[in-house]
């Protein structure tokens, strides 16, 4: 083959090559991995934004803004939904898993098969060993924050007591009963306590929802 055409040959791999480079990662949503270790501490929001981030870097998608899903309670009391942007969010996969903040506290597409990690892993479910399908989220079913002085946020997250409580979602959709409280991806039901201990016994492993907010 000629030097010429040897060139011209190689130009369309090229610019595949260079495309596939150039593509942004396109996700917008994730269930963390892993959590600290230290059960619902967290280190406040701030410190769950930061891993949430931090995640996402580590996947290839730090160049966008990552906020946890995640009330906080009593004076100033911030709403998980007011935290993650517009929409619409993608897992790992690039799927959809909601168009907007109303679809995602309505008709989300959030299941065992899509509620992926940052890395594209699924997160085991009810039906698994062990159970980590309780999400903290600490959020009434509207995404927001409980009033009055309901914790259900074990402290703003920084406690990690074996006392106190978070409020948690089953990302996999499933509980012991057939009601819309175990099927409930942001708000089944509190924990047993704070601390990373008592998260185990009712299938928790201190992990959080993550999305884009930009």
């Amino acid at each position: 083959m000629k030097a010429s055409h040897w060139l011209l040959a190689l130009v369309p791999a090229a610019g595949l090559a260079l495309g596939a480079v150039a593509q942004p990662n396109t996700m917008g949503f994730f269930v963390t991995s892993s959590g600290p270790g230290q059960g619902a501490d967290l280190g406040g929001l701030a410190g769950a934004d930061a891993r949430c981030q931090s995640l996402a870097q580590a996947a290839g998608a730090g160049g966008r803004t990552w906020r946890a899903y995640l009330s906080t309670s009593g004076a100033g009391g911030v709403n998980a939904r007011d935290r993650i942007g517009r929409g619409p969010w993608r897992n790992a996969k690039g799927e959809v898993v909601a168009n907007s903040v109303a679809e995602l506290h309505g008709t989300n597409a959030l299941t065992l098969q899509t509620a992926l990690t940052e890395k594209g892993e699924p997160i085991n479910g009810r039906r698994s060993t062990p159970n980590t399908h309780d999400i903290l989220t600490g959020s009434q079913p509207d995404g927001t924050a409980f009033a009055g002085a309901e914790d259900r946020t074990c402290r703003n997250w920084t406690y990690s007591g074996a006392e106190g409580a978070a409020m948690v979602g089953h990302h996999d959709r499933e509980g012991l009963r057939d009601d819309d409280a175990s099927r409930s991806w942001n708000s089944s039901h509190p924990s047993r306590g704070c601390g990373q201990e008592a998260l185990k016994t009712t299938g928790g492993a201190g992990l959080f929802y993550c999305f884009a907010a930009d």
